[in-house]
């Protein structure tokens, strides 16, 4: 089974931050599977755009690096790499002073019609003075779109300034606040589970769940992000923006169709639904974590302020939450989250736990009853699994078992499963913005986790060390089991 590829509009990609490590690693072989999928209208180019003095030779032999180091074995075709090259220009620009505007201003006019996107992979101090020199040399056309990477302020206040600050060189319309784990085939796959078929969305509320687990774990530590996670921590680097979106697309409202508009609409009625958590109850329906000296992957591993070199810190680099949604579909059906680093492997969940049956007509030979749940993994191998109870064949009276209905993308449709990065770059290209954040969804997520923090400062409450290959502190554990539930904790 083949998907139809339906090729956009031609396009002028200006990438800045284009000779940095997002751009090597995900933009740059996003593009150029999008290249080889056919999806490219002629004529069409990426330029990369940054502080270093490249010449557009030289950043066709850093794109050709970059590709040959991050292609899976045998994707690498060196005439596509080539004619992909050959679409690729660099241009030296200041984003605080006017040095190299004029010349990328040259370099795009050549291509007034075209479709232009800015895609921001810089940090986010710069987002603001960058939307404004663009703004100020008259480089946004209608059909511009600019594309802004988290994090998205540390805090309202923040969020609000950046948000202020972009909004006033470009439309609403015209910004797409990028979320790669929304471009993941599964979280697609989640609408349409709930939405395409009937066996789902009558269950979907609290008559018949009993509780919701969002799991996103690492087992990486900083890998020279020191800096900033330092500053940031689990709940703003993870919770606020991507395990938000999560469970936004497990709780939401059927939307009215998959129109942009009203999908987000649908979104945002969830974060403003949670229920708040600030000094009051944040002790109990939070823990916070930071991993301790252990062993992942192959070998040893440093702790948190080993990697820090010395200093103390209360940053946490795990976080489990106990959230709960004030409406009337899941009203006593607690959302139990938790992300982290150095964690006992890499993988990234949904699962959708259903009560129990009311009233078992099997004796005790037959064995326990365990409570379905649908299954959904983001990563490592995208796919869909729900577990039932089946009786084991063979003869010698009923036994039961717990069995799963598993369908993993990659066997089933056996192609390749675009990167997230692949979909959403295409997607702005599109100005289709149903899998990108709107402002107010946004500041509305800040909006729930802003008390957390303060929550934390005003209760002095500290990070809980916990073993690096581990799954997090006992608190976490305790969390969960206090209400008499477990984590799934299957990689």
């Amino acid at each position: 089974m083949s998907s139809q590829i339906i090729p956009v509009e031609p396009f002028d990609y200006v990438v800045f931050g284009g000779s940095g490590d997002l751009a090597e690693r995900k933009l740059l072989p996003a593009l150029y599977h999008r290249q080889i999928e056919g999806q490219f209208s002629e004529p069409t180019r990426v330029i990369g755009a940054s502080r270093s003095p490249l010449t557009h030779e030289e950043y066709r032999k850093f794109a050709k690096d970059a590709l040959n180091e991050h292609l899976k074995k045998g994707e690498y075709d060196e005439a596509e790499v080539e004619k992909f090259c050959a679409r690729l220009y660099y241009v030296s620009v200041d984003a605080r002073t006017d040095a190299g505007w004029d010349q990328l201003k040259k370099l795009l006019d050549e291509g007034k019609d075209r479709v232009r996107a800015f895609y921001l992979a810089v940090a986010p101090g710069i987002f603001g003075d960058i939307s404004q020199k663009i703004h100020d040399h008259k480089l946004i056309t209608k059909s511009t779109r600019i594309v802004v990477e988290k994090p998205i302020g540390r805090d309202l206040a923040s969020a609000l300034q950046l948000n202020d600050t972009i909004g006033r060189a470009f439309k609403e319309e015209q910004i797409f606040r990028i979320d790669h784990y929304l471009g993941k085939e599964t979280v697609q796959n989640l609408m349409a589970l709930r939405f395409a078929n009937a066996l789902y969305e009558p269950l979907w509320n609290a008559n018949y769940i009993d509780h919701v687990q969002i799991t996103v774990a690492e087992s990486v530590g900083l890998e020279g992000r020191a800096g900033y996670y330092d500053t940031a921590g689990a709940l703003r680097d993870m919770v606020q923006n991507h395990i938000l979106q999560l469970l936004c697309l497990t709780a939401m409202e059927v939307p009215s169709s998959m129109d942009s508009e009203a999908v987000r609409d649908e979104k945002l009625k969830v974060l403003r639904a949670l229920k708040p958590l600030n000094a009051s109850n944040v002790e109990q329906a939070t823990v916070r974590g930071q991993y301790r000296a252990g062993a992942s992957g192959s070998g040893p591993v440093k702790g948190y302020l080993e990697e820090l070199e010395g200093g103390v810190s209360n940053t946490e680099t795990f976080v489990a939450i106990k959230a709960e949604i004030n409406n009337w579909r899941w009203a006593g059906v607690p959302f139990y989250i938790r992300t982290g680093k150095r964690l006992t492997g890499r993988m990234s969940e949904i699962v959708i736990t259903f009560k129990p049956i009311p009233h078992a007509i099997f004796d005790q030979a037959a064995g326990r009853i365990v409570a379905n749940q649908l299954i959904i993994r983001l990563q490592p191998d995208e796919g869909v699994k729900q577990s039932l109870m089946i009786k084991d064949p063979g003869p010698g009276g009923m036994r039961l078992r717990n069995v799963s209905l598993d369908m993993s993308f990659a066997q089933a449709f056996n192609v390749r499963n675009p990167d997230a990065y692949e979909r959403l770059l295409m997607d702005v290209i599109r100005s289709n913005q149903t899998l990108f954040m709107r402002r107010d969804e946004v500041e509305a997520a800040w909006k729930w986790v802003d008390p957390i923090l303060k929550g934390w400062e005003t209760t002095g409450q500290q990070v809980q060390g916990y073993t690096a290959g581990t799954w997090g502190p006992s608190q976490a554990i305790a969390l969960i089991e206090r209400d008499g539930r477990t984590w799934h904790d299957e990689i």
